[in-house]
């Protein structure tokens, strides 16, 4: 089964293996984990530590050491990580429904756009939740060892999934009380969920993790610019309130999602189809229960915490959803195999198609668009503008100084700043004798017509709670700037451009040897 999921999500995600990396890999990840291939060191000096567990960022340093350092590299080692996880998806389904359901399950994860996008990007979410799946597995299973393995590997991958196993013990000390209080069979049987001691050893190796990162850099929980963004300016009951609704979303209807949970809604609505004489048999309500629980204790934690209310951090529960909802429709519906297409159509569609209101590039096809747009507008820079100083943004800054990234041969010299609001645009103004050419771009998907568009309230919350704002167009930042627009691109909500700033140029060329 691993054999044939690998290479088939190899031969659907061939067009994607050569792409630059993108956003976060670009400013984290990678320059992480080659730190690691060329120091030895699970303490990255290149960029600031977040303090994510290491296991991700070796795994790929131990492949560039085998096979060389490389971007088709990183994106097969990630699609071996995307099988993989792919194949718990499979295990897990069939030990809670059957053969059946277990493919058809694996094929619609496959397909997610989120999970789809994913697979091949240096990240850690994808990995720690294929992790934590076989650990569920395994927990489920009544496989004590591999629980203990699986679950400490995740936290191990990243520092989230210890949500799981604190989870699954906080339902195995309530769980009998809520059954006896109101008189159901909710609960795993007695063997099952004697797992405490095992569910606290995942925990026991995070915190091994974050000793060992406080006795290296005196902080235990990342730098104190990651801290603050992703907890302390999280502390906010309104903001909490928000995250919760936008968890839900993307847990229950995003990218498509909720086609799937239309057709279950349906389905629950008609009697169980009978095979013979008996019953096709749903997913036995303690596991049911669990799953739930997990789902819970996902949506409500990434809720508290996280100042990027991001779809990757969610791909842990996601499947758990698709598995019981696939479950339901072989239950319910004779011709569920129809309905199963449907839904894979609908996430396909969304791959390419981008929702009509804000969203992470990386939850689907967009990202290509960004990074080949990138690729074009740093094309020019480093051709036209070698010696040049270069006016951008994070993470193009990254991007045009760090050709290890894929996007230049050599490295330019970055004049940066936060965005390309008017306020930061019209400070950059004011010094343009720094710089001679600036990179702008849409650091922020805006769609055409946003659903959302027209309620001011709701753009208010985005500005205070979620960082939004709104670059200006490339015409109005050239006026600022002083400059003339030289390149532009443009796809599907995204754009960049490259801006010249003459009198700079001018006199730069002047200027004596």
């Amino acid at each position: 089964m691993f054999a044939v999921v690998l290479v088939a999500i190899f031969l659907l995600h061939a067009p994607l293996l050569g792409l630059p990396y993108f956003w976060d890999e670009a400013g984290y990840y990678i320059p992480a984990a080659r730190d690691l291939l060329l120091t030895g060191s699970v303490i990255p000096h290149s960029t600031p530590s977040n303090a994510h567990p290491p296991l991700v960022m070796a795994y790929l340093a131990g492949g560039w050491k085998v096979m060389g350092f490389s971007i088709f590299v990183t994106r097969s080692l990630m699609l071996l990580v995307a099988a993989f996880s792919l194949l718990g998806v499979f295990r897990l389904a069939r030990r809670a429904a059957n053969f059946q359901v277990a493919i058809a399950a694996t094929v619609c994860t496959a397909l997610y756009p989120v999970f789809f996008a994913q697979s091949t990007m240096a990240h850690v979410d994808l990995a720690a939740a294929g992790l934590t799946l076989w650990g569920l597995e395994a927990y489920l299973g009544e496989r004590r060892p591999a629980t203990v393995v699986w679950f400490s590997l995740a936290v191990l991958a990243k520092e989230t999934a210890v949500l799981a196993p604190l989870t699954l013990l906080a339902w195995e000390v309530s769980c009998p009380w809520i059954a006896r209080l109101f008189q159901l069979q909710l609960c795993l049987s007695e063997r099952r969920r004697r797992f405490s001691k095992a569910l606290l050893m995942p925990v026991a190796a995070l915190s091994a993790w974050y000793a060992f990162h406080y006795w290296r850099t005196g902080y235990v929980f990342g730098n104190p610019e990651f801290f603050r963004y992703n907890v302390q300016s999280t502390m906010s009951p309104l903001r909490m309130v928000l995250a919760l609704g936008m968890r839900l979303w993307q847990v229950f209807g995003y990218m498509h999602l909720w086609v799937l949970m239309i057709l279950l809604i349906w389905a629950m609505t008609r009697p169980a189809t009978v095979d013979g004489n008996d019953e096709r048999q749903r997913i036995d309500i303690s596991v049911q229960c669990v799953f739930g629980v997990l789902i819970l204790g996902y949506v409500v934690a990434m809720a508290v915490v996280g100042g990027a209310v991001l779809a990757r951090y969610m791909l842990p529960v996601v499947p758990l959803v698709i598995i019981v909802a696939v479950s339901t429709l072989w239950r319910r519906v004779r011709r569920w195999p129809v309905l199963i297409a449907a839904v894979c159509v609908a996430f396909v569609g969304a791959l390419f198609l981008n929702p009509p209101y804000g969203f992470s590039p990386e939850d689907n096809l967009a990202y290509r668009d960004y990074v080949v747009m990138h690729q074009a507008a740093e094309s020019v820079l480093e051709t036209r503008y070698p010696e040049a100083r270069v006016l951008t943004a994070w993470p193009a800054s990254d991007e045009v100084s760090r050709p290890y990234l894929g996007y230049v041969t050599r490295p330019l010299r970055v004049v940066r700043i936060e965005d390309f609001t008017a306020e930061n645009l019209l400070g950059a103004a004011q010094e343009r004798a720094r710089f001679q050419v600036a990179l702008v771009f849409s650091t922020k998907y805006e769609p055409v017509a946003p659903l959302l568009g027209g309620w001011r309230t709701w753009e208010r919350l985005k500005k205070r709670f979620f960082g939004f704002h709104r670059d200006l167009p490339p015409e109005i930042a050239a006026q600022i700037l002083g400059g003339r627009v030289v390149f532009t691109a443009a796809s599907r909500g995204q754009w960049v451009a490259v801006i010249e700033l003459e009198r700079a140029l001018d006199a730069q060329l002047r200027r004596p040897y």
